[in-house]
């Protein structure tokens, strides 16, 4: 039977109403009323948001839900002549897309498209990972190259061609990967060579590159004579189909779709530069930072990508167990069995509303760069703005990459498990679900990739100043905040980032070791000094902890996310009680692993 994932989601509906900030973010897309596109009133725009995710939640738990098994065994589809072919079951998917006007939700509405909040079109892009992951993952193709047009191309670039993704009739995709050149983009070998008419010719091949084929590809080159490394990359528009002498030609080649362990009903390609005409996009050995915004708007959207996987296999999982009897009782009335239930959908629970926050982040940060981007000036007010939700959405990025992804491989296993044999079987679904689970743990970055970057976040912020960072340490300790803490949920939130901050303060100081002797008054002094804290040699010791450390981020920002839900709606206190209970030992285990290391 057919599901809404917004009608019959309580949860959903009351992030929705609740967890994300439309105050602050409807204004950023419709700064006065009437608006152009007819709207009253801030209310009237949320209900049309409303209407919209049901309708894509309508959309989500039927046809495409229905068409995943199908997918997942046809596969996306073929090569012929160098082009990506989608086979019917994708093609399908883009029929019905169009149909709905699902790809233009985001764009802007002068290009054809809804110009519809970027929060819109993710809570839309979650209800599809839960129906099918490779079909979502191929939509996303779609409008993550119009952000990207939109934001960084030339204007007749993005006016030709955004209007073209819109209708369906072209998508694109981000090539970095390399034979040799992973994690490690600096060493990329495609070369790019200028023209005389401005435009540059581009050699080399990628590979890895999901829908490679959709016709157009943001490309990371060096362009001959740049230095080496990450600061002599270039980024580049590269279109597949290109005209010359009034004849259409193809630009460049797609040689391979690989055979995947899962995601089979999307494009992982090998793509081939031989001559290819392309676009410098904005200034030379620029490219790593301009895709970089593309990578880390990816690594939110594998968070809400793992996120429709955790929904999907729990959702089957109790399914099954609620109509399953063994010993002569439902599996939901033996204990063990509802106690690892009622673990594993806290978790869920508590990363949706962690994803819910961080999506108001990434939205106003979102609009208010293409503002900056496009030269608009920004009041004192959205200046403001601006810089508190940057720096959380740099924060929550790669926690929420690594948590949603790790979570999704875990508990799509146990969701085999809980099914028993029949969970081996390829009919019943959670094998799908754990194959596809081990792509968001690879790509966009590895989970250890993000742990890195959080650990140097963390770093940076604590090397600015370390005399406030233990002064702060000091007065983060619990009694001295029993008083400030307006609520239990507030004062246990205190208390585990003071118990994270000093385990963490003595990891530093056994793997950095900077001026322990306080008997030295020299050696002392050197505490404070940040340079001394980042010796190469104990840097290094220190990030063989970044997993945990992120973890312990992570388990963090869930529980700050939750506390401020639970001071708005007391119907949210128990979600806070049980997750502290969840995470609580793990905390515990990590300190534990920290101190015998």
């Amino acid at each position: 039977m057919a599901k809404n994932y917004y009608t019959d989601e309580k949860e959903w509906q009351w992030l929705f109403k609740n967890a994300i900030d439309w105050d602050k973010i409807i204004p950023l897309y419709y700064p006065e009323f009437p608006s152009a596109d007819g709207f009253n009133n801030k209310e009237e725009v949320i209900a049309f948001i409303e209407e919209m995710i049901t309708a894509t939640g309508e959309w989500a738990g039927g046809s495409v839900t229905e068409r995943a098994r199908r997918l997942d065994e046809e596969g996306a589809g073929t090569i012929e002549d160098g082009y990506t072919v989608p086979g019917e079951a994708l093609q399908a998917l883009y029929d019905e897309a169009k149909e709905l006007q699902i790809i233009g939700l985001s764009a802007p509405t002068e290009l054809g498209g809804m110009g519809a909040p970027v929060a819109a079109n993710l809570l839309a892009f979650t209800q599809l990972n839960r129906a099918c992951i490779s079909s979502a993952t191929q939509l996303g193709f779609f409008t993550s190259i119009i952000d990207m047009l939109e934001r960084f191309a030339d204007k007749e670039d993005a006016e030709r061609l955004i209007p073209q993704i819109v209708a369906g009739e072209l998508s694109g995709s981000m090539c970095l990967t390399e034979p040799g050149a992973g994690s490690d983009l600096g060493s990329i070998k495609t070369t790019a060579t200028e023209q005389e008419d401005g435009t540059y010719l581009l050699n080399g091949a990628k590979i890895f590159i999901t829908n490679g084929g959709g016709g157009l590809g943001f490309v990371l080159a060096r362009i001959k004579g740049a230095p080496e490394g990450l600061h002599g990359i270039s980024l580049f528009l590269c279109e597949q189909t290109i005209e010359e002498n009034g004849e259409k030609k193809r630009n460049y080649e797609i040689t391979k779709n690989e055979h995947k362990m899962g995601l089979h009903g999307s494009f992982t390609c090998e793509v081939l530069y031989e001559n290819s005409k392309a676009k410098l996009i904005g200034k030379p050995h620029n490219g790593f930072r301009y895709m970089l915004h593309l990578m880390n708007e990816a690594r939110i959207a594998v968070g809400l990508q793992a996120l429709g996987g955790i929904e999907a296999c729990l959702s089957y999982a109790k399914n099954y167990a609620l109509e399953r009897e063994q010993f002569g009782k439902n599996l939901m009335d033996h204990p063990l069995y509802a106690r690892n239930m009622h673990d594993w959908e806290t978790e869920r629970d508590a990363f949706r509303a962690l994803m819910a926050d961080t999506l108001t982040h990434f939205d106003i940060y979102q609009k208010l760069d293409l503002f900056k981007r496009h030269g608009k000036e920004l009041t004192a007010e959205q200046e403001q703005m601006y810089k508190e939700a940057k720096k959380w959405t740099r924060r929550r990025t790669p926690l929420v990459k690594m948590y949603g992804a790790e979570t999704y491989a875990h508990l799509s296993q146990r969701a085999i498990q809980a099914l028993g044999g029949y969970g081996f079987i390829e009919e019943y679904d959670v094998s799908r679900f754990h194959r596809d689970s081990f792509a968001p743990l690879l790509y966009e970055g590895t989970s250890q990739i993000q742990a890195l970057m959080a650990m140097k976040d963390l770093m940076k912020f604590i090397m600015r100043s370390p005399a406030k960072y233990f002064t702060g340490l000091v007065n983060a300790n619990p009694i001295a905040n029993f008083f400030g803490a307006s609520s239990e949920e507030e004062s246990k939130f205190n208390s585990i980032q003071y118990e994270f901050k000093k385990n963490f303060v003595k990891l530093l100081i056994k793997t950095l070791k900077p001026g322990t002797n306080v008997n030295d008054p020299a050696e002392a002094k050197s505490f404070f000094n940040a340079k001394e804290w980042l010796k190469e040699e104990n840097v290094m010791k220190l990030t063989v902890h970044a997993e945990t450390i992120a973890q312990c981020l992570a388990y963090q920002e869930t529980l700050r996310v939750l506390a401020k839900h639970a001071a708005k709606d007391d119907s949210r206190k128990e979600l806070f009680t049980n997750y502290y209970k969840l995470v609580t030992p793990r905390l515990q285990s990590i300190y534990e692993d920290w101190r015998h290391w």
